[in-house]
């Protein structure tokens, strides 16, 4: 049976959980002098589960704190902090 994680919290808690693992493998294959290739593959996985969890953490934002602020008159505010985030990704 599949885990299904039941709210946003959960299921960026279990997400990191998947990370930690890709990385625990990472780390365990560099200690192991792992073909590089192989490294590179699992180190891949772990910044793909990362961009996943940002792109959850994103998303309840913009359904939450942003649509709050939308509606408070607070636009402006919270369009440039959602903007600042795509900025440092550059």
């Amino acid at each position: 049976m599949t885990y299904r994680p039941k709210d946003t919290k959960e299921r960026i808690l279990h997400r990191l959980k998947i990370a930690q693992g890709h990385l625990k493998r990472v780390m365990a294959m560099v200690e192991d002098d792992a073909y590089c290739i192989d490294v590179l593959h699992q180190s891949d996985a772990v910044q793909k589960a990362l961009k996943e969890i940002d792109s959850v953490i994103l998303e309840q934002h913009l359904k939450s704190c942003t649509a709050d602020a939308i509606r408070e008159g607070r636009s402006e505010e919270a369009l440039e902090e959602v903007m600042n985030i795509f900025r440092k990704k550059r």
